[in-house]
């Protein structure tokens, strides 16, 4: 009876240390607690920071990625617009455009031993790959003079629907005869047809400005700058004042804003309108100063244009 007791009592130390020992063991789940809440917890604390910082890297590589891949792309696209326009320049500078049209009474006048129709006939051809007719090529072979060669051609690029080019020729015209009224006439219609907004225009010795002058009771006026450089004259400015001084081969003129007194070469002239300030910019009557300055002013009123020129 003893034995057995003590062989029970034996056996029964024996499974409890067993249990003990595998209880201790590590990745048991202690009591209370089930596998999956112990394995979730010991690892997210020490791989939140790790993740955060993963997907930093990727946000800024991906931004490193689409750099490099603008960087790539930009050599392509502009090689691509290099070979765009390499391949519209060539047949631009042939086709039409001021660029082009500009040097056309230049060339003209350059060839003595032709008349001037013919020359500027063989030009239109040859160079800007103009489609005439026989009968106007013709036509313009005939003609001897170079405003009249060059305004008719402008009148077959209009006939032909090329309006645009029309006007470049006639701005050639207009430089090769500046006092000969009815060529701006003819610009005039051009611009019109060409959609070009009407206003009043200024000429000084055949070329176009590009300020816009503006009538007003009965008086043209144009900013102060654009005649007098126009005219090759010097100008300053004296803001305490508000007076123009324009100096040209040893001609001074002063005007002062609003004032209808202005003084040439130290005299005192009245004014029919004093210069005024526009838009920022100082306005002076335009017969005025050019007369000031020994130049001839005209005006044509159908194509409202003011033509300055100096007698060759």
């Amino acid at each position: 009876m003893k034995k057995t007791v003590i062989l029970l009592t034996s056996l029964a130390l024996m499974l409890a240390t067993a249990a003990g020992t595998t209880s201790a063991k590590p990745g048991n789940t202690p009591p209370g607690q089930s596998g999956k809440e112990v394995s979730s917890k010991a690892p997210k604390d020490k791989e939140t920071p790790i993740e955060e910082k993963q997907t930093e890297e990727a946000f800024f590589s991906a931004d490193t990625v689409s750099t490099e891949e603008d960087k790539v792309k930009d050599p392509s696209t502009s090689e691509t617009e290099n070979t765009t326009n390499n391949t519209t320049e060539p047949t631009e500078s042939k086709k039409k455009g001021s660029k082009g049209y500009k040097g056309l009474l230049n060339a003209i006048q350059h060839v003595e031993d032709k008349p001037a129709g013919a020359v500027l006939a063989d030009i239109l051809l040859t160079k800007y790959a103009t489609e005439l007719t026989d009968e106007q090529i013709k036509e313009l072979e005939a003609i001897i003079e170079k405003d009249k060669a060059l305004e008719t051609a402008a009148e077959m690029l209009e006939k032909n629907g090329s309006v645009t080019d029309a006007v470049y020729l006639q701005e050639e015209a207009i430089k090769s005869n500046f006092k000969n009224l009815d060529l701006y006439k003819t610009m005039g219609k051009l611009n019109e047809k060409a959609g070009k907004k009407n206003g009043v225009k200024l000429y000084v010795n055949g070329e176009a400005s590009d300020s816009e002058p503006f009538v007003k009771k009965g008086n043209t006026f144009v900013p102060f700058r654009a005649i007098a450089e126009s005219l090759k004259a010097e100008v300053a400015w004296n803001p305490e004042e508000r007076s123009i001084i324009v100096t040209k081969d040893g001609v001074s003129i002063k005007l002062v804003v609003d004032s209808k007194t202005a003084t040439v070469n130290g005299k005192n002239v009245s004014l029919d309108a004093p210069a005024t300030i526009t838009k920022g910019s100082t306005y002076v009557p335009v017969r005025f100063i050019s007369e000031a300055l020994d130049a001839t002013v005209q005006w044509e009123e159908e194509s409202k244009t003011v033509v300055v020129y100096e007698e060759e």
